[in-house]
């Protein structure tokens, strides 16, 4: 199905609810990304990240890698039925994509009962710098904040919600981020949001996402154990990978093993949250905190280190079979 012309280097019982499917808005993007804040971006203070690299501003070009990824082809998937485009090209200082958003792989049944959306073309034009500049500062991302970061098929990554409950949990809604416990797409089982296999879904203006490893896109690049896997490109220009990293960060010929984010549930829970017997922790955004040291990464799920692309080092970011499953901050200047 798929001929890729690129240049690589070598995915008791709960209350009835008051919900409304996520789907009916005012604003294109904050149905799935209204997420843990509206609003605009937002930097956070938080701990240096793990790694070699902590607390100091890294330059690191990315000129010479995927600046002739293109990609044009019919997807015949049931609910797509259309080409899926992706041309992404390097000019002057900035990675530039043009895209229409398409995936190029399988996806589940769209429109769905939980996801009642149809897949749509969309206008993809971004441009990101090709000179990132790795920072001390976490800058949060997601839905009207920006995009964190788009997949080489040009399918953008948008790991949070714009669901939400109020503090009593009998009022949530999955359309709705006014609550203050904000829901999560992947970590829990009591709400669902229509996800298909590549865990993603589609939002009311027919855009495809993904909320986590994009499974059928990973599949196509051949992505496996043996080798790590450039998927993407974040909000700041730093790669991103999936799953596999060395097991020494600056050692290329160490093992590859499954990177693991650095996030926890809490230890205190808030008296003003729902039932965690309703709820169970892992359910809102709220109910997990990065703790560093408890995995690989930072709080942006990422790290510095070497890579196959970039055999010097440079920072990069994964997505992870574990919470946050992608980054949903970024540490380079913006």
């Amino acid at each position: 199905m798929h001929t890729l012309n690129l240049n690589l280097s070598a995915n008791n019982l709960v209350k009835q609810l008051n919900i409304i499917a996520c789907f009916i808005i005012t604003t294109t993007l904050i149905a799935c990304g209204g997420s843990e804040q509206s609003g605009t971006q937002t930097e956070i203070a938080t701990e240096s990240p793990t790694g070699d690299n902590s607390n100091v501003e890294t330059n690191g070009s990315t000129q010479n890698v995927l600046c002739d990824y293109f990609y044009s082809e019919y997807n015949d998937s049931d609910s797509v039925q259309t080409t899926s485009l992706a041309d992404w090209t390097c000019t002057g200082t900035t990675r530039d994509i043009i895209a229409n958003g398409i995936p190029d792989h399988d996806v589940g049944t769209f429109p769905n009962p939980a996801n009642p959306n149809t897949i749509a073309e969309q206008s993809v034009n971004e441009s990101l710098t090709l000179t990132p500049i790795q920072t001390s500062t976490a800058t949060l991302m997601g839905g009207p904040r920006g995009i964190t970061g788009l997949v080489l098929n040009g399918v953008k990554i948008d790991a949070g919600t714009g669901g939400s409950c109020d503090d009593s949990g009998d009022n949530c809604d999955l359309a709705n981020n006014s609550g203050n416990w904000n829901i999560e797409a992947l970590s829990q089982t009591t709400f669902s949001f229509g996800t298909d296999s590549n865990n993603a879904h589609v939002q009311p203006d027919g855009t495809y996402h993904y909320h986590g490893m994009p499974e059928g896109f990973i599949t196509i690049l051949g992505g496996n154990a043996t080798t790590m896997t450039l998927i993407g490109w974040a909000a700041d220009g730093f790669p991103i990978y999936a799953r596999y990293g060395y097991s020494n960060s600056t050692d290329a010929n160490s093992n590859l093993v499954v990177m693991t984010g650095s996030y926890q549930h809490v230890t205190s829970v808030s008296a003003n949250r729902p039932s965690t017997d309703i709820y169970p922790l892992g359910t809102f955004a709220q109910d997990w905190e990065y703790v560093a040291g408890s995995g690989d990464l930072d709080e942006c799920n990422g790290r510095f280190g070497v890579t196959p692309e970039f055999p010097d080092g440079i920072y990069h970011y994964y997505a992870t079979d574990t919470y946050p499953f992608f980054q949903r901050c970024v540490k380079g200047a913006l």
